[in-house]
């Protein structure tokens, strides 16, 4: 296995608190946090030995600290009896962890400008990314969104660590009313960004996607699509995805993801295999040199 797998580990529990409408977790897994990378996320065991919750629920990583004896934190909302067990852990409680997993964003090799935009607790891996991102001299900008004020993640942080920092809720009770992705085009022009990076619902990626298109500049985005094992063993998160060479693939949000280039996700037929993409019945390749690599994509 390669050094920077992911690892199964049981983790002491540090601190369970909440944070505004959400919990935010942080176990000591020093082998996670060594491994972390922006993007990247973990899944957890829920119910306890004896639980017939054989699923885990993946989360992604909020805060990874691998100099302060390797803890790592990941944000939730209780939205089910998983959720709500996770909820209930207590310092000291043991956590059966699995990650780091999928593929993290990429990182540009030049200091670029940079803006983050993300909508509710997806924006979660937005923060670990921002602190890689102005370690290589990037501007960062930040717009993060909610359906109400205590659904707007830390909002505190952020502008702490972003040149200018945007709020949006959908009932005006914080920052700007309105969905997230109103004020980004704006946000663009002013600090003259050079790419997107996204993380959040699926609409909200899709329009993220379109006002990046409008102002010709590249989308990194985290898909959130339901997982069952996080590994790519089940199919379960699957979305369709074009290729550079324009074929349609259904790739695996966990193992290809579960960032993308947002441009090539057909955000229009999530959930469904459309008929051109490769496999799909009735498909026939237009020549056999045109079969590549399924997780073919750019990287930066």
């Amino acid at each position: 296995m390669s050094d920077f797998g992911p690892l199964q580990m049981r983790c002491p529990v540090l601190t369970v608190r909440r944070v505004d409408a959400y919990y935010a977790i942080t176990v000591v897994a020093p082998g996670i946090a060594e491994r972390f990378r922006a993007g990247q996320f973990v899944a957890a065991a829920v119910g306890g030995e004896q639980s017939s919750m054989l699923l885990r629920r993946p989360f992604a990583v909020h805060d990874v600290k691998p100099d302060y004896g390797g803890t790592v934190e990941f944000l939730f909302s209780v939205r089910g009896a998983g959720t709500a067990w996770l909820a209930e852990r207590r310092s000291r409680d043991l956590l059966d962890l699995v990650g780091p997993l999928g593929r993290p964003f990429p990182l540009p090799r030049d200091p670029v400008n940079c803006v983050l935009v993300g909508g509710g607790s997806g924006s979660a891996p937005l923060f670990p990314l921002a602190h890689a991102l102005r370690r290589r001299g990037c501007r960062v900008d930040v717009v993060l969104g909610g359906a109400s004020a205590d659904r707007v993640f830390s909002a505190i942080t952020a502008r702490r660590i972003a040149e200018t920092a945007t709020f949006t809720t959908d009932d005006g009770s914080f920052g700007v009313r309105g969905p997230v992705t109103a004020p980004l085009g704006r946000v663009i022009e002013e600090a003259r960004s050079d790419v997107v990076y996204a993380c959040g619902p699926m609409p909200m990626l899709r329009e993220a996607t379109a006002v990046a298109a409008e102002h010709g500049i590249p989308i990194q985005a985290v898909v959130e699509e339901t997982m069952a094992c996080g590994t790519g063993v089940c199919m379960a998160c699957v979305v369709p995805v074009a290729g550079e060479d324009g074929i349609t693939r259904m790739v695996r949000a966990c193992v290809d993801g579960p960032v993308f280039r947002g441009e090539r996700v057909r955000f229009d037929d999530v959930g469904t295999i459309p008929f051109d993409a490769l496999g799909a019945p009735g498909w026939k390749p237009a020549a056999e040199s045109a079969v590549v690599d399924p997780a073919d994509r750019e990287a930066g």
